[in-house]
């Protein structure tokens, strides 16, 4: 229904963001590849998908129509719903997905939680052909001192996705430990997102 939104975003966290278009401030939810790359902007392009149910409609924004594409494809799967995908996203970039399909490599999936082996499988079953069309690339990055305003907007993202608040504050103060040169909050989420799904 909606392609995609073009406006000023007048908030901006981890899970979702708020754009205003045409005078209508949209709640789109968008994983954390997303929220990096609008960092600094004050108005951008978000390609988007909506998911209707019966009891709600939801926007689910993207930074890029890759990003878009990859999550369509993930919500296709069996046993695959909208914040299990963006859970994928937020976790993985559409790159590294896209390599552990190709490579069947279920247990770099099953890093990501909810997703158990035998929905990992699925997700390659499923996406493997449809993927092998597309050339796999994209190194890693790896974080690089956290303040308390960066662990705050970390734990508060963690909640939003419905991790328990203990779990979480364990989950960070582990991974702060190991990291202690993290600086930017979506790297600290992902090292976190990768703590609690051990």
């Amino acid at each position: 229904m909606y392609a995609y939104l073009k406006g000023e975003i007048t908030f901006r966290s981890p899970a979702f963001i708020v754009v205003e278009a045409g005078g209508v401030g949209y709640h789109v939810n968008i994983p954390l590849s997303t929220y990096t790359a609008i960092q600094g902007q004050e108005k951008s392009t978000i390609y988007t998908h909506l998911i209707v149910k019966e009891d709600s409609h939801t926007l689910f924004g993207f930074a890029t129509q890759t990003e878009r594409n990859m999550f369509v494809q993930l919500i296709g799967v069996t046993g695959v719903g909208a914040t299990t995908a963006q859970l994928i996203l937020s976790s993985m970039s559409v790159d590294e997905v896209r390599a552990a399909v190709l490579a069947e490599q279920a247990h770099v999936l099953q890093r990501v939680k909810g997703i158990g082996g035998k929905t990992a499988k699925q997700i390659i079953l499923d996406l493997k052909n449809k993927l092998s069309k597309e050339a796999p690339d994209g190194p890693v990055l790896i974080p690089t001192l956290v303040d308390e305003s960066v662990r705050e907007e970390a734990i508060s993202a963690l909640l939003s996705l419905g991790f328990n608040r203990i779990a979480v504050q364990k989950a960070l103060n582990a991974v702060m430990k190991e990291n202690q040169h993290v600086s930017r909050v979506e790297d600290l989420i992902k090292l976190a997102l990768k703590a609690l799904s051990v």
